[in-house]
């Protein structure tokens, strides 16, 4: 469950802020009048100073990040999981990849399955060099 002062800080940081960030802008550069306009001379006045002063606003989430990471962008829960990609070699005899690693777990059969990729891969550069020569 969201925690809601945390949600109270994205919806600031996300849709006050960059409207707070357009209002000031007008008001610096046309004082009130450039203020009023803006809720005057459209039909949606907060999505138009939205889009006005989302660029400031960014440049405000990131001085936050800055500061502190996920202070002013959130900070997305991910889940990592190691996947390999497929190897484009066909799987050899006591490969701990072609196997899975539970098969390989005793030590002597993981230094002989290092050893034996160590191998392949020596094998398959001295290959590339001769390729590249060529």
């Amino acid at each position: 469950m969201a925690d809601p002062l945390d949600t109270l800080r994205l919806a600031l940081m996300q849709e006050v802020l960059p409207v707070g960030m357009a209002v000031v802008e007008r008001a610096r550069k046309g004082g009130p009048r450039e203020v009023v306009e803006a809720f005057t001379a459209s039909t949606d006045p907060l999505a138009q100073l939205k889009q006005e002063g989302d660029p400031a606003a960014r440049a405000v989430r990131q001085s936050l990040d800055q500061i502190q990471p996920g202070l002013g962008n959130p900070v997305m829960k991910v889940e990592v999981r190691d996947v390999a990609p497929p190897s484009p070699w066909p799987p050899q005899p006591g490969d701990p990849a072609a196997t899975g690693f539970a098969e390989a777990a005793d030590p002597q059969r993981e230094r002989e399955a290092l050893q034996t990729a160590l191998a392949r891969i020596s094998e398959r550069l001295a290959l590339l060099e001769h390729r590249l020569e060529a």
